[in-house]
C-alpha cells in the first residue's frame, strides 16, 4: 500500500511540463535531425516517446513498476502506429522520466534477429545515462544502437529511395 502511494506522489507530480524542460525545443531538434539521418542508412522506422509520468489507471495496476512500464511503451508503441511499417521493422524507445526508466520496443521482423538478452543489454548501457539525468547522451546512445542493428539486419539498398513512414519528431507527454 505505501508503495502505491509513493508510486502515485511521483507520478503525480511530474507532467508534460517536466519532460519539456528535461528535453528543451533544441534536444529536440537534435534528436529529430539523428533519427532522419539513421534512417538514411536502413529501412526501418525509429520512434522516441518521452513521457514525465505514468497515467493513473497503469498506477493502479497489479504488477512490478517494470511490468507495468513495459505495458505503458507497448501501448505506445500501438498508439504511435510503430507497429504500421512495411517490413514490421519499426522500434519505439521508450522513457519514463518519474522512474528513469526505459524500454525498447521492436516490431516482429527485427525482433526475429535480436534476443531479449540483446536488447537488455542496450538498455543496461543506457541506463548510467538516464540514471544520471544525462537524457540527451542516453537517448543518442539508444538511436545509435538500434540504428546498428538496423542496418545491420534491414540496410538500405544502395540508390534506394527511402519513404519516411513514421514521423520522426520525439513525442513528449
Amino acid at each position: 500500500m505505501f508503495e502505491t502511494l509513493r508510486r502515485l506522489w511521483r507520478h503525480r507530480w511530474l507532467d508534460e511540463r517536466d519532460t519539456r524542460r528535461a528535453i528543451d525545443p533544441e534536444l529536440v531538434q537534435r534528436l529529430t535531425r539523428r533519427v532522419r539521418a539513421s534512417e538514411q542508412r536502413h529501412t526501418g522506422e525509429i520512434r522516441l516517446c518521452i513521457e514525465a509520468s505514468l497515467p493513473n489507471s497503469y498506477l493502479l495496476r497489479s504488477g512490478t513498476l517494470s511490468q507495468i512500464t513495459r505495458q505503458r511503451a507497448l501501448t505506445m508503441f500501438g498508439k504511435l502506429r510503430v507497429w504500421d511499417t512495411e517490413h514490421n521493422n519499426g522500434v519505439l524507445i521508450y522513457l519514463l522520466l518519474a522512474e528513469r526508466a526505459i524500454e525498447l520496443i521492436a516490431d516482429r521482423g527485427l525482433n526475429r534477429h535480436v534476443t531479449p538478452e540483446q536488447w537488455q543489454a542496450t538498455v543496461q548501457r543506457m541506463g548510467a545515462a538516464f540514471a544520471a539525468g544525462d537524457f540527451e547522451t542516453g537517448l543518442t546512445q539508444a538511436l545509435e544502437e538500434v540504428s546498428a542493428m538496423l542496418v545491420q539486419h534491414f540496410p538500405a539498398a544502395e540508390g534506394e529511395r527511402l519513404h519516411n513512414q513514421l514521423p520522426d519528431t520525439p513525442v513528449l507527454r
